[in-house]
């Protein structure tokens, strides 16, 4: 069972769309070949030990019933040519042994399909027994969806240690032996009033994307609260929390099926003038209406077959059908050519348009009408104001804006 799952957890990770390109980009085809024939090789050996093991054991069962019927008829026929037993006895001894060789034979087997069973269910367990980090309070409140403010206070947050997350036998390893990491976030203060967009802005790892999850509640914060609409996230039902924050990532996810059914997983029974609407507001419509198949066009897994900005603007169309209140945007643009770019960021304006927005941005061009902007540096919020404002103040922000812009120069 170890090796089997071990085996798939490699062919779902090596040979999925992403992972196949990447081992081909770097020519490592035969090694993955000959570790996944060895790992192969590995699986077909057990499995070929326990069939010739079981055929043995069954095989060896099946001749001692033989010899015992045949022992039986020899000395029970002697005896009943002395007359010591009648034909009828004899007769009913046999049957009788044949109708016992049938339960020994099934109670045999009982072992090792009790042996298979308790490593199935003990992995079962594995995972039924581990707690989510995230749940839903007791009585949960619901919120308005449409309109959203977002308040921090005191926000710290630190990683879990790697033994409460993770599964030993999925990943492997002896997770108890890993610690928790350092704060990622400590004092967080923020307030963002309904209808208005905030930038956060920083070096690589200041804790920018945690800050983002804390807010989208993929996470719950180690210290202080994070209340929409002046509720704890934490009381805020799931349905609720649904509805009103919508999240863009860096890479959009598609599941491997049509457009129409991706746009509709953001809401199930959407008239087909929607999302048309949604296509031309994310600026990808004359792409779709391009294809052979318009909406009913398979998009391969996880989209491999659009471009990335087709990709982020059907994940905008899909995010404006779903109408949350809050936006959230994790480096939206960030791997995008500059024309893409451009037709993502028209979409982003009209998605943002009337509704609490929180963005991400590495590319500070993007941000600079922003009502908010906020520097974040070793988990911690060092500056805050407007573009101008912050410029003005010659600190973090302005030197990020100066380089950036001075390299664009070069």
């Amino acid at each position: 069972m170890g090796l089997n799952a071990e085996l798939g957890s490699r062919m779902t990770e090596r040979f999925n769309v992403a992972g196949a390109m990447l081992v081909k980009l770097y020519g490592r085809q035969t090694t993955e070949d000959t570790e996944y024939a060895e790992r192969a090789r590995s699986v077909a050996d057990i499995g070929i030990r326990m069939a010739m093991t079981r055929t043995v054991f069954m095989a060896s069962l099946t001749l001692i019933a033989a010899l015992g019927t045949a022992l039986v008829y020899g000395l029970g026929g002697m005896s009943a040519v002395n007359g010591g037993l009648t034909i009828g006895t004899l007769t009913a001894l046999t049957a009788l042994l044949s109708r016992l060789y049938g339960p020994l034979t099934q109670l045999s087997n009982v072992r090792v399909d009790l042996l298979t069973a308790l490593v199935a269910f003990e992995r079962i367990f594995e995972v039924l027994d581990l707690r989510p980090l995230i749940r839903e309070a007791s009585q949960p409140v619901d919120i308005d969806p449409r309109s959203v403010s977002v308040r921090l206070d005191g926000v710290g947050f630190t990683y879990p240690a790697a033994d409460v997350v993770s599964l030993p036998s999925l990943e492997g390893t002896t997770v108890g032996d890993r610690e928790a990491s350092a704060p990622v976030l400590t004092g967080i203060d923020l307030e963002i009033p309904a209808g208005t967009m905030v930038a956060v802005v920083g070096h690589s790892g200041a804790g920018k994307s945690t800050l983002m999850s804390l807010v989208a509640r993929l996470y719950d914060p180690t210290v202080g609260a994070v209340c929409l609409n002046g509720v704890d996230a934490r009381e805020v039902s799931f349905a609720s929390m649904g509805e009103a924050v919508g999240v863009v990532t860096q890479e959009a996810h598609l599941f491997h099926d049509t457009i129409r059914a991706n746009l509709e997983y953001a809401r199930p029974g959407a008239t087909e003038h929607e999302l048309v609407d949604a296509l031309r507001a994310a600026q990808v419509w004359s792409v779709v209406e391009g294809l052979p198949a318009g909406l009913d066009t398979v998009v391969g897994d996880r989209g491999h077959r659009l471009s990335g900005g087709e990709k982020q603007r059907l994940a905008i169309a899909r995010l404006l059908l779903k109408g949350p209140g809050l936006i959230v945007l994790d480096e939206a643009t960030a791997h995008l050519d500059s024309e893409s770019e451009v037709a993502v960021q028209a979409a982003l304006d009209q998605a943002l348009q009337g509704r609490t927005s929180m963005v991400i941005a590495h590319r500070l061009s993007t941000v600079r009408n922003a009502h908010l902007i906020v520097v974040v540096q070793s988990g911690t919020i060092v500056e805050r104001g407007t573009h101008v404002e912050l410029l003005e103040l010659g600190g973090v922000y302005a030197d990020l804006y100066h380089t950036q812009f001075s390299d664009h120069e070069h």
